[in-house]
């Protein structure tokens, strides 16, 4: 998939209030500063669509762009830390799975995670809660251009390990980087093979 077109359309705090459409929409989430929004301007191939930040937590609301005129990008807050306090912590945490479990326009969520670390322990209590809950969706390893190959290979085999000590099958994985744009066309390729499969 070639991306042509990719738009800011609105931001949202409550998933009862985003667009009115009938496309597909394909959100991204993962823990704070694990290069979501950089990742978002690699697949876009746009440097400034989504706010990159070197503060954590810097995504609060539900981000919505419209890609080719002919679905959507949900850009979510990322769950963990986040200098707003518990409270705010509880809300985002709120509004972030009341998207995830209503939003009958979600076709895929692509998990974020850091490939430098250790599986951790919120990555994998927000995965078994999207399992648990029936919701689709796909991990994303990032920042693969700061591992060496067998390192980044290593890491991975360990997640997958990880996993499948409570699942049986595993979800699509991808690796990418968005300095190199390793993993850019395998992802969209993903997204338009489901395009494609709903139409």
């Amino acid at each position: 998939m070639d991306v042509k077109k990719a738009v800011f359309v609105e931001s949202n705090s409550d998933w009862s209030q985003c667009p009115k459409h009938r496309l597909p929409e394909f959100a991204f989430i993962g823990r704070s500063n694990v290069g979501k929004s950089s990742l978002i301007n690699k697949l876009t191939g746009q440097k400034n669509l989504a706010k990159t930040s070197s503060t954590p937590g810097k995504t609060l609301l539900i981000n919505h762009f419209i890609v080719n005129d002919s679905w959507y990008l949900v850009d979510l807050p990322g769950y963990g830390f986040a200098k707003i306090g518990m409270e705010g912590r509880q809300k985002l945490d709120r509004m972030i799975k009341d998207y995830v479990l209503h939003r009958e326009e979600l076709f895929n969520l692509f998990v974020l995670i850091d490939c430098r670390h250790e599986p951790q322990k919120n990555d994998m209590e927000f995965i078994e809660f999207l399992g648990s809950n029936g919701v689709p969706f796909s991990i994303v390893f990032t920042k693969a251009d700061k591992l060496s190959k067998s390192k980044l290979s290593t890491n991975v085999q360990a997640y997958k390990d990880k996993l499948q000590e409570s699942w049986e099958e595993l979800p699509p994985i991808f690796v990418t980087s968005s300095e190199s744009g390793e993993g850019k066309d395998p992802l969209l390729d993903y997204i338009d093979s489901i395009i494609q499969s709903i139409e």
